[in-house]
């Protein structure tokens, strides 16, 4: 069984030359060459391509196995323990070591880093959702390198994502990354087991989310396993929804990430066949489940529909409605007709207080100042050309 959907080398060079903002994960085996500790020169490498990567104006965030494997080494514990409270304290123990050593070898390029640990329940939640993407946002915004993991220390069954390639992708779909890299112990995706099959054929390129894949990786109804690529897969499927593509790689290739990104196929590519952007905005377009909806006066309306603006407070004359941070809403021009649909950063109750109100009082009203937007633009779609 074989992709159904052919791509062009062109079409491959060209997506992965224009991504700006990346999200790299790294395998636990690489990591920790293989559960023997941290490998210094191989997060040093990597570090390495990023810096340059950042210098070429893109944007890195990195999620990073090997917390737990690095603690059992640090613990002295030869087996991988199965109860879940010395699984936490194996993270908890190895997290320390894991982030000092990229933040010395990121210091050392001249680039800050970050610790960000995540649940499932962060990004479950709208309000928790928005916080982790304005906290990453700005970040990215100071030079400064997220370095993400699963909050093993907290995590249960019922919210641990299971996987760092499910978070991968979690983190390209919060951040809307245009590009998702994911190096592991693997060249990429073949058509069978090639240590079983010698007719297995290497997956070059193919579109991200295709049923083909799944079956080859291991899915359902397929005997062929292919050691954990059947995550992957999945992961790509799940950056896609957002307009990402992703690269599965082999995490020793030379300077795989500075190739790729120049446009070489390293590796398997799996196309995201709807853009970023479209993907995001026929989300909102689409939304069922208005919760409310804001009046605007003209100058926001025309500001909002002719000029791509995001809206501020200041041009809000009425709130309808209740509804939370992170809730799809409506914008009504003075008529009361529909001109846009958004993400709101603040709630009904908050935007009643900010109603025709600046930036500067935000503090005032609310006890705190979070977005100066009551709805970015980057979080807006217009779904009528007029006011």
């Amino acid at each position: 069984m074989a992709p159904e959907w052919r791509v062009p080398e062109a079409a491959v060079a060209e997506r992965l030359r224009a991504a700006r903002r990346i999200v790299v994960k790294v395998g636990s085996s690489l990591v920790t060459n293989e559960g023997r500790g941290l490998d210094e020169a191989a997060i040093g490498q990597w570090s390495a391509q990023l810096s340059v990567l950042v210098g070429q104006g893109r944007e890195a965030i990195v999620v990073s196995s090997g917390a737990i494997a690095e603690g059992m080494k640090r613990l002295g514990w030869a087996v991988r323990p199965k109860a879940i409270n010395e699984l936490q304290a194996a993270a908890a123990v190895g997290q320390m070591g894991l982030v000092q050593m990229y933040e010395t070898k990121l210091r050392q390029l001249g680039l800050g880093s970050a610790q960000v640990l995540l649940t499932h329940a962060d990004l479950a939640d709208r309000e928790r959702y928005l916080n982790a993407r304005s906290t990453l946002l700005t970040l990215l915004a100071h030079r400064v390198l997220p370095v993400i993991n699963e909050n093993d220390t907290v995590v249960t069954d019922e919210i641990k994502f299971g996987d760092n390639d499910t978070l991968g992708a979690l983190v390209a779909n919060l951040v809307e990354a245009d590009l998702l890299v994911i190096l592991t112990d693997q060249r990429g995706l073949y058509s069978a087991d090639p240590r079983r099959d010698p007719q297995a054929r290497f997956v070059q390129a193919a579109r991200a989310g295709d049923p083909a894949l799944e079956a080859m990786a291991g899915g359902a109804g397929s005997r062929i396993g292919t050691g954990g690529m059947i995550t992957k897969i999945l992961a790509a499927k799940r950056a896609a929804s957002s307009g990402a593509s992703t690269v599965i790689a082999w995490g020793r290739e030379p300077d795989a990430l500075l190739r790729l990104l120049a446009g070489e196929p390293i590796g398997t590519c799996l196309l995201a066949d709807t853009p970023k952007l479209q993907a995001r905005k026929q989300w909102m377009a689409d939304h069922l489940q208005l919760r409310g909806a804001v009046r605007l006066d003209a100058g926001a309306a025309a500001k909002i529909v002719q000029e791509g603006k995001s809206l501020l407070p200041i041009g809000m004359t009425a709130v309808e409605g209740e509804f939370a941070r992170g809730d799809v809403i409506a914008l009504r021009g003075p008529d009361g007709s529909e001109l846009a649909r958004g993400l709101a950063n603040y709630s009904a109750a908050e935007a009643r207080l900010l109603c025709r109100k600046a930036s500067a009082d935000f503090e005032r009203l609310l006890g705190y100042a979070a977005e100066p937007e009551m709805i970015h633009r980057d979080n807006l779609v217009l779904t009528q050309r007029g006011g």
